[in-house]
């Protein structure tokens, strides 16, 4: 990936998109019933959290990244419970759920400290 965007380089980042890899794998593990809703759901949730770490770091004022890394906190937890719901439901192993929940975790500390360091 060419990292030519101040973005690209943080660690915060790569965190980030590693796991809407791993969510994505396991969005297409869902049933066809599930496409549209909880598949399209965890999928949107967590490619929110990219998203919302780049805009929110290009040009912007600390406050203004404070706020970006919040929605991205957001969007973090609602992939949690969308995992939840999955388990509920027995889609996917629960092994499997747990690896996901335990790549992501270093992603929710790293967004919370990167909040914290704006003041």
């Amino acid at each position: 990936m060419n990292s030519s965007y101040k973005f690209q380089k943080l660690e915060v980042y790569q965190l980030a998109l590693a796991y809407v890899k791993v969510i994505y794998s396991i969005a297409h593990k869902l049933p066809d019933n599930e496409k549209y809703n909880l598949a399209s759901q965890i999928k949107r949730a967590a490619t929110s959290i990219a998203l919302n770490i780049a805009e929110g770091s290009t040009g912007q004022s600390d406050l203004e990244q404070k706020r970006f890394l919040g929605l991205a906190l957001r969007s973090y937890l609602e992939t949690i419970a969308c995992l939840d719901i999955i388990e509920m439901f027995d889609y996917v192993s629960i092994g499997e759920l747990n690896e996901v929940r335990q790549q992501g975790h270093p992603l929710f500390v790293k967004l919370i400290a990167f909040r914290k360091a704006l003041g």
